[in-house]
């Protein structure tokens, strides 16, 4: 999960509280009212009543203990500050310990539209939302757990499963196609994308087919060919019922078939001339 960035975390002080600058606090603004009116009739019930509780400002960044206090009145989470890239190994340990990880940048004009780290914009509106809402975060804390004592190639199948959830997530309602996934939820193409391009394969998610999104690639820096669907947050406990042995046993089921075959070209290397 480490690799090189441009994004430097800002330090809390003593008391928790990093001082932003205002043009820092003025990407915050635009980011968020943006989303806001994005979200409208796109974002699950459940993370819409996550949102109101949180309260977000929209005129600066939180402070981490803001969003700290009502996660852990409501879930027992908190928000954990952390530098811009983490490894695979701190991040299952965090959330093993319902400490979300937040790293304490906020992304550049050149990137306000797209970048590939998560910035603090990304995780407290994308996902903190819906850190107040059990049965997602009974399913996050299960999912550090997972990867707690998991070997490197083991992550790297379990991290499909929170791609396709977590960070990609579809709901399919009776009020239509929702998202509750961060990472299409934190990006205005991505949400009209997943719910309304025609050329989109929307799988439903069930505890029997969990093999099938840990063998299912997929590529960070383009749109999802592939999201897959649960009806309701709530069902994400059909899949934390499974026992951390289980998981595993599917991952070993799914090295052994291997990978689908993907739906994207692979990335381009770069290649010094």
């Amino acid at each position: 999960m480490a690799k090189a960035t441009n994004y430097v975390s800002r330090v809390p002080d003593e008391n928790g509280i990093i001082d932003w600058s205002t043009e820092e606090n003025q990407i915050w603004h635009e980011l968020i009212t943006r989303q806001l009116s994005c979200i409208e009739g796109t974002a699950c019930d459940e993370y819409i009543a996550g949102l109101e509780k949180l309260n977000l400002p929209t005129d600066r960044i939180p402070q981490l203990e803001e969003v700290s206090e009502v996660l852990r009145s409501t879930t027992g989470w908190q928000c954990e500050p952390v530098p811009a890239l983490i490894g695979f190994g701190e991040f299952f340990r965090l959330l093993s310990e319902k400490k979300f990880p937040v790293a304490t940048f906020i992304r550049s004009r050149e990137e306000f539209d797209y970048l590939q780290e998560p910035d603090i914009f990304h995780e407290i509106f994308g996902h903190c939302p819906l850190l107040t809402n059990s049965s997602f975060a009974n399913y996050t804390e299960a999912y550090g757990k997972m990867g707690l004592n998991a070997t490197k190639e083991q992550r790297v199948f379990l991290a499909r499963l929170y791609w396709f959830t977590v960070e990609f997530g579809l709901l399919d309602t009776a009020e239509g196609l929702r998202v509750y996934g961060g990472g299409i939820i934190s990006s205005p193409s991505e949400t009209q994308y997943a719910l309304h391009d025609q050329s989109v394969e929307r799988k439903p998610l069930t505890k029997e087919n969990v093999i099938d999104v840990l063998r299912t690639p997929y590529r960070i820096d383009i749109m999802q060919p592939i999201y897959y669907m649960l009806t309701k947050v709530s069902d994400l406990d059909t899949i934390r019922e499974y026992e951390i042995e289980e998981i595993m046993e599917m991952v070993e089921q799914a090295k052994s078939l291997g990978l689908f075959e993907a739906k994207f070209p692979p990335k381009e290397s770069k290649i010094a001339s």
